[in-house]
């Protein structure tokens, strides 16, 4: 009999003991993203193997709650660049954040037919606006009631969340694929509400072989239940292989290119990169305003000017 089975059996029996009625429910991966928008934030307890942790510090398996999370993670405080986080910038343009909306709501609308619990954000070249683009994002999802994101910075190489938050770069990713501290000293809430952080960490010179080690395929089953959207920014997917890597662990790749300056050959050869993942959209970033017309939505970033993708793309 497996550990998590025990667990599961013995949290049953002391329930029926007390007299409880909360159920613990242990979900199949593949089942997460078919349970109704409106049960996933339901205080569903989930069970988490917390045994990774650093040498000589080892726990029992728990079963974690999204409130024991975020009680136990760090608690830094985010400074958050409003040049970047337009729901937190009052001169923003409004188009952008309710277009951030309609790209959650796209998401949740494909949910309803695949598995979509994981997103990895990437790009073909740097600079592109893959960063702005998971920040507004988990912006938008967790400002809806009771819902819940986890940003996991994962271009080891430029890793640029922090900033975007004003948030600790380490201890971060790479300090737990190491093995060096455990997932609640590198998991951040850092302002009110249900967004978490895992930030880059401490730079390394094999980014590409902790990424393939299994901690973070490990991390990944452990967290994502708690979460309704775990948003991984990774590196552009054409200079290393960090992004193929990061695809295969995930449910949804989501590409953004950034316009008149990304040579068509590469955005071909990017989607030829990700062919068999699951390419969910395409964010335009860096549209002229003169360019933007009805059938488009469009984000304001004043860093990178505009983002136009196209809404049909966001559904292909």
């Amino acid at each position: 009999m497996s550990r998590i089975h025990e667990a599961l059996k013995k949290a049953q029996e002391e329930r029926a003991a007390t007299g409880q009625a909360t159920e613990v429910v242990a979900l199949p991966r593949e089942q997460i993203a078919r349970v109704p928008e409106q049960m996933t934030s339901a205080p569903v307890a989930v069970a988490s193997a917390i045994a990774d942790h650093a040498p000589g510090n080892e726990q029992a398996l728990e079963y974690l709650r999204f409130d024991d999370l975020r009680t136990r993670c760090a608690q830094p405080e985010w400074h958050l660049d409003p040049n970047v986080n337009i729901f937190f910038n009052p001169a923003s343009n409004s188009h952008g954040a309710e277009q951030f909306r309609t790209l959650r709501s796209r998401l949740y609308q494909l949910r309803g037919s695949q598995s979509l619990r994981t997103l990895l954000v990437t790009s073909s070249v740097p600079a592109e606006g893959k960063t702005f683009v998971v920040a507004n994002l988990a912006q938008a999802i967790v400002r809806q009631p009771d819902r819940r994101a986890l940003i996991i910075d994962a271009d080891l190489r430029c890793a640029r969340v922090h900033a975007a938050l004003g948030a600790p770069l380490a201890p971060g990713l790479t300090d737990y694929l190491r093995g060096e501290v455990d997932e609640m000293a590198v998991i951040q809430h850092g302002q009110e509400g249900n967004l978490c952080f895992i930030a880059g960490g401490n730079e390394v010179n094999d980014p590409s072989e902790l990424l393939s080690n299994g901690r973070l395929k490990a991390l990944l089953e452990r967290v994502t239940p708690v979460f309704d959207w775990v948003i991984l920014d990774s590196p552009p997917c054409l200079p290393v292989a960090d992004a193929r890597i990061l695809a295969d662990l995930c449910d949804g790749v989501l590409l953004v290119v950034r316009a008149g300056v990304t040579p068509s050959p590469m955005v071909q050869r990017a989607c030829q990169e990700m062919q068999g993942r699951n390419m969910v959209g395409v964010v335009l970033n860096a549209v002229e305003q003169s360019h933007l017309y009805g059938s488009y939505y469009y984000y304001q970033n004043y860093e990178h000017g505009y983002i136009r993708g196209d809404s049909k793309a966001a559904q292909s």
